[in-house]
């Protein structure tokens, strides 16, 4: 309240001296004219001063020359833009047909053998169960990872057998062992049921790992086997069971 009452008796002194200003130079020009001159010069140049020195306004409703600057610096020439999508009529579609990202096409090793060792282990999976879906089998998954319990593909045969596959996708200098055979052995007929048992590498097996495998009925395949598999040169390893 103090500082309101003090504001408008600042603004009446303000406006009480200035009356009495205006009042006391119009008496004087009124006594002598002549002095009415360089006065009326001076407040002539005061308002020529501020109305030079005040700010310009840009008309309103149209953009000004730095504007224009700016579009034409941050955005890209019509024919490097493209033509605007056709809308399709559905907004989310219309979204998402700004960024069209074509799916691979699934390659199946057919006619010649594949880099099999390049895989890694999901991939080397995934390239085993369409050999089995390409030969014919039929309900392939592919369950390998934390807690498989050994296998990595199932499937059912062609003549309707249940195929097990575990896949040890290993460098040439890294065999399959005994004791990786030993868990395939332990869990591949009395936990998932298998009538075919295969274990498929790209590398080797050792001495007693083949033998543990020729006592349990497991089919080896090494990476030569496999090479002749994906080829066609060498039967698949179900039928190939058929005949021991």
């Amino acid at each position: 309240m103090r500082r309101t009452a003090f504001g408008f008796g600042a603004i009446a002194l303000l406006i009480c001296g200035g009356w009495l200003m205006v009042r006391t130079v119009w008496e004087g020009m009124c006594r002598h004219p002549a002095a009415g001159v360089p006065v009326a010069a001076l407040c002539a140049a005061g308002v020529l001063i501020l109305y030079l020195r005040g700010p310009r306004r840009r008309p309103h409703g149209g953009p000004g020359p730095l504007s224009e600057a700016a579009r034409e610096l941050f955005e890209p020439p019509q024919e490097l833009r493209g033509p605007a999508p056709e809308p399709s009529g559905h907004p989310h579609r219309d979204i998402a047909r700004t960024v069209v990202l074509a799916e691979p096409e699934p390659v199946e090793p057919e006619g010649e053998a594949a880099d099999y060792a390049a895989l890694d282990a999901d991939g080397f999976e995934d390239a085993i169960a369409a050999l089995c879906e390409r030969d014919g089998c039929s309900d392939v998954q592919v369950v390998g990872g934390a807690g498989d319990l050994g296998a990595d593909v199932i499937a059912t045969a062609p003549d309707g057998r249940r195929l097990v596959v575990q896949c040890k996708c290993y460098g040439p200098a890294t065999k399959v062992g005994s004791q990786d055979l030993q868990r395939f052995g332990g869990t591949c007929y009395a936990v998932h049921e298998a009538e075919i048992a295969v274990c498929v590498t790209t590398s080797a097996y050792t001495g007693p790992a083949l033998d543990y495998a020729e006592q349990c009925g497991i089919l080896c395949l090494d990476g030569e086997a496999l090479a002749g598999w994906s080829e066609g040169s060498a039967p698949p390893p179900w039928q190939a069971d058929e005949g021991l």
